[in-house]
């Protein structure tokens, strides 16, 4: 199903990772994945610290996030399940961050599952849970094959119509996650004198049909100032809040907000 990304031919594994019919050659980190990328340009040199990968990998290892990991498992239970013992779903998890989602779909019995992520230390931290094959790669030219894909996810990240649509099956799904209006909402009401719901905004495509749409709800409390901390740093508002704001929040040794998450499938005409 990999691609070789200088050449676009198909790859195939040996003892030292995968190389191409031209003689490309990508080494297999001692983790097990593979490193794709045409250019030494990862996420972890454009802004993604490891720092910030082991801490969201260490959040999400306490299941805070556990429903919206339930609720993508029986995603696709029921896409295995309207097979009808066919071949394993291929399933790819793009931009798969630290594999906390990807392990656990790929876990699920009768599916095929890979994962990528432009960070090589998100990557890492995911092949070492394992469930999936892991390798980096960027979502602007995705070195899978067409059409190969039967169901993708794609959690948080940005949009890329064109690539999405070419590796997805005739047929197939795509599952995209974003925040729900109320999602992290006790931590607005920290950071911000006049909270703002969040737009559910989904993303817009010509190629891919919408078909539905479910949301998935809980209430958490974040148990340590660690956790709230590293929440904090897997929003977009680490970026733009102001450190009086930011210290109101480094206050706190507990606390509780609603979590919201909105899933849309998207179909690829036959």
């Amino acid at each position: 199903m990999l691609r070789c990304p200088v050449c676009g031919q198909e790859l195939q594994a040996d003892n030292r990772g995968a190389t191409c019919p031209l003689g490309h050659r990508f080494d297999r980190a001692r983790e097990g994945y593979l490193n794709l990328l045409r250019s030494n340009k990862s996420g972890d040199s454009m802004g993604d610290p490891k720092s910030q990968a082991r801490s969201r990998r260490d959040f999400l290892n306490q299941d805070y996030y556990a429903p919206l990991r339930d609720a993508l498992m029986d995603i696709v239970r029921e896409q295995v399940s309207a097979r009808s013992g066919q071949e394993p779903l291929v399933l790819l998890d793009i931009c798969c961050g630290e594999g906390y989602y990807t392990s656990a779909m790929g876990s699920v019995e009768g599916v095929d599952a890979y994962g990528f992520d432009l960070g090589k230390e998100m990557v890492r931290l995911a092949a070492k849970r394992g469930g999936a094959t892991y390798f980096v790669a960027n979502m602007r030219a995705i070195p899978v094959a067409d059409r190969s894909i039967d169901v993708a996810t794609h959690l948080f990240a940005p949009f890329n119509e064109r690539e999405f649509t070419r590796v997805l099956k005739p047929g197939a799904s795509l599952y995209t996650v974003i925040p729900g209006a109320r999602h992290l909402w006790g931590l607005k009401e920290v950071l911000y004198d006049t909270p703002y719901v969040n737009d559910e905004k989904l993303p817009q495509t010509t190629e891919l049909e919408l078909v539905s749409t479910r949301k998935v709800a809980a209430q958490i409390t974040l148990a340590t100032p660690a956790d709230i901390e590293a929440v904090f740093q897997m929003t977009p508002y680490y970026y733009r809040t102001r450190r009086k704001d930011r210290e109101r929040l480094a206050n706190l040794e507990q606390l509780q907000t609603p979590i919201e998450f909105l899933i849309a499938q998207y179909h690829r005409p036959m």
